[in-house]
Order: structure tokens, then C-alpha cells, then sequence
């Protein structure tokens, strides 16, 4: 029983997967399952589906690009096709039963790869606005599961509604855990501010620009991206008051253990609008502004947004509006009312869809079972 997972090198697509996998193993714990990942060189991604007991590939992944670039006839003429033929060797020699495609440019390769073998094609995708390579796979894929329910592009006759596949285990955070780990002293509703697994430079420096006037009500755990930590330090014991500096906690990237921590700190969350953060902050009922990244291919993550945002959870902050003046409107305007905060974490759990991983690893389980 092989099953090969494939897709892009981002955290987006990555945790989707490790969710799945874990599903797989929790409801078929024979020994007789090998699962693979094919995907591009990235060493974030590769660790966590290392620790999930996966056999891993790397192949070289190209991208498509939705604008000029010369970097595109390199992709297009060399990479993909290169991918392509490294994928259909791995594919020819390990026979498995099954591609599971998240999406991304590491993708595109593997899945057509399997088409040309007449190996069976599963693909998720998570946004409202599907990436390329999921509108290319889609085209031959068996079974397509969506988060949202108006997903453009699709054959509704393929698509089956699961939500975005979450870890179940950032529902298990522990206050007094988090209190230990980000050094909170929780005299102040907690904020977390989070640009997703790569930072957000737009947020970044938004947070540096109004930190002292926060501080002076809030407690914020900052999420700056790995390579973002050191010059954010450095320049907030510039700006800092000493007084704020012990209600203000940035950290890099958020493991597994330390972000569930997180969320169950935070009274308010301040996040790019990605399906995995959205689906994440549904699920922990937290209320929360989100930001979504202009330059998303598609305009995925504004469109991510409003519709999350339409059921009451959420308020929308355009990054062109990211502005002392209208965050503090907005944020003001919510946080200071308890009941309207209610609400939005009603609403939050509402939309929230914790067992979609547990929903898509039963449709691949099925598929097993008719074989």
C-alpha cells in the first residue's frame, strides 16, 4: 500500500500534508503502508515530513510565473521537464497506488508524471482561488477536496468540500505552557501577530512602528519569520521603551509544540489571510484581523479573506490601510467590546472544519478498499 504526497515548498502546503498523513496512520496502523513525499529541496518542509516516517525525494521544481521573467524560460525549457523526467522514474520504480498533490510548483512535475503512468491522482487545494498547478492537475485528477466552498475553477462534479486539513494538536494548548515558553507575564490581553511561515516584512515593520503604543496596553508574541528575527530584535531595543520590553516576545518561525501555545495565549490575532492560517485561527475560535498579501498569486489570500470574513469572524485590514490610524480604528474598535468578541469567535468555530484531515484520509483509505 504506497502512497506518494507531492507539493510546493511552503508551509501551506506542507502541514496540510503532515495532517493527512497523521490521519492516515491514526485510522490504518498496519505496517504494510509506505508513504513518499516528491517535492522540491527545502529544508523546513523536508524535517517536519521527515519526522512523520516519510520516504523522501527531491526533485527539481520550476515555476510558472503569471508575468514576465526570464527565470520562466529556464523553468519552463529545463526544470520542469528535468522534474518531470526524474518523477517518472520514482514513479515507474515504486509503483505506488495513489499521487496525493497539495499544489505548488513542486507539483506540477509528479502529477503529470503519474497521468503518463495511469497512476490515480488525488489533489487538495486550499484557497478560493486555485494555484496553477492545481488548475493543470485538476484536469486528469480522480478526486479534488476543497476548503472553501465556491473553490473557482473546478468540476463540482470532482470536488468534495473537506475545509483545510489542520493538525489536530494545536488544539491542545496549555496556557500555563505558553506563559513558560514566550516568558508572558499575561497581566495584558495577549495580541499575536503572525506573517505566516515565511514573515511578513509589511507586518514586520508595522509592529515596530506602533510597538510602544501597543505595549502600553497589550502583551504581543510577534511571529517575524526565521530570517526576520535578528534585525527585528535589533531594531525594537532600538524603538523599545525599557518599561514595554518584558510585554514584547518575537520569535522566528512557531514549531508545532510552541504555536498551539500560542494560540491559546492570544485574545486577538493579526495574521495574513492564507488557508492555513484562517483555517487554524477558526479552529481555536480566536477573533482576528487579517492582512492579506497584495502580491498573492490569483489575489488568493484577499479573496481567502472576505469570504471568511462574511461569516463575522474576521475584519478585513488591506496592507495599503496597514496605518496607525485605521488599525487603531479597526482593532479599537472590536477589542474593547467583549461581546462583539464573543461573536467573532463564535463565528470563528463555526466556519472552523477540524476533522477535514481526518475526512480526506477516509477517502483515500476508500479507495484503497475498492482496488
Amino acid at each position: 500500500m504506497k502512497i506518494v504526497f507531492t507539493g510546493g515548498g511552503t508551509g501551506g502546503h506542507v502541514f496540510p500534508l503532515v495532517s493527512i498523513i497523521r490521519e492516515i496512520r491514526r485510522l490504518y496502523p498496519k505496517k504494510d503502508l509506505e508513504c513518499y513525499y516528491f517535492g522540491p529541496k527545502d529544508e523546513f518542509g523536508l524535517i517536519l515530513l521527515a519526522q512523520e516516517d516519510m520516504i523522501i525525494k527531491k526533485i527539481v521544481s520550476g515555476k510558472i510565473r503569471r508575468y514576465f521573467s526570464l527565470e520562466n524560460i529556464v523553468d519552463v525549457l529545463f526544470k520542469i521537464p528535468f522534474g518531470f523526467i526524474q518523477s517518472l522514474f520514482l514513479l515507474g520504480f515504486i509503483n505506488p497506488q495513489l499521487v496525493f498533490s497539495k499544489g505548488g510548483s513542486g507539483s506540477i512535475a509528479v502529477t503529470y508524471a503519474a497521468r503518463v503512468l495511469g497512476i490515480p491522482v488525488f489533489l487538495h487545494e486550499s484557497d478560493v482561488v486555485p494555484g496553477l498547478s492545481n488548475q493543470i492537475t485538476s484536469k486528469w485528477a480522480k478526486k479534488i477536496f476543497t476548503s472553501f466552498e465556491k473553490t473557482e475553477y473546478f468540476d463540482l462534479k470532482k470536488v468534495t468540500i473537506t475545509g483545510n486539513p489542520i493538525r489536530k494538536e494545536i488544539l491542545e494548548g496549555d496556557l500555563e505552557k505558553a506563559k513558560k515558553i514566550f516568558d508572558l507575564t499575561l497581566s495584558k490581553p495577549v495580541i499575536l501577530f503572525s506573517g505566516g511561515s515565511q514573515g511578513a516584512q509589511a507586518i514586520n515593520d508595522f509592529v515596530l512602528l506602533i510597538l510602544n503604543e501597543l505595549l502600553k496596553e497589550f502583551e504581543v508574541i510577534h511571529v517575524c519569520g526565521k530570517d526576520n528575527l535578528e534585525q527585528v530584535r535589533n531594531e525594537a531595543q532600538v524603538v523599545l521603551e525599557k518599561d514595554l520590553e518584558k510585554y514584547y516576545h518575537p520569535v522566528g518561525i512557531l514549531d508545532e509544540e510552541k504555536i498551539k501555545h500560542a494560540y491559546k495565549a492570544a485574545d486577538f490575532i493579526i495574521s495574513r489571510s492564507g488557508a492555513g492560517s484562517i483555517f487554524e485561527i477558526a479552529a481555536v475560535g480566536k477573533p482576528s484581523i487579517l492582512v492579506p498579501l497584495p502580491s498573492a498569486a490569483g489575489d488568493h489570500q484577499a479573496k481567502n479573506a472576505y469570504v471568511y470574513a462574511k461569516t463575522g469572524a474576521a475584519v478585513i485590514l488591506e496592507q495599503d490601510n496597514l496605518t496607525p490610524h485605521f488599525f487603531s480604528e479597526k482593532f479599537h474598535g472590536l477589542i474593547m467590546k467583549p461581546e462583539v468578541m464573543e461573536k467573532m469567535s463564535e463565528a470563528a468555530l463555526r466556519f472552523s472544519k477540524p476533522f477535514a484531515a481526518k475526512a480526506v484520509a477516509r477517502e483515500i483509505l476508500e479507495f484503497f478498499s475498492v482496488q
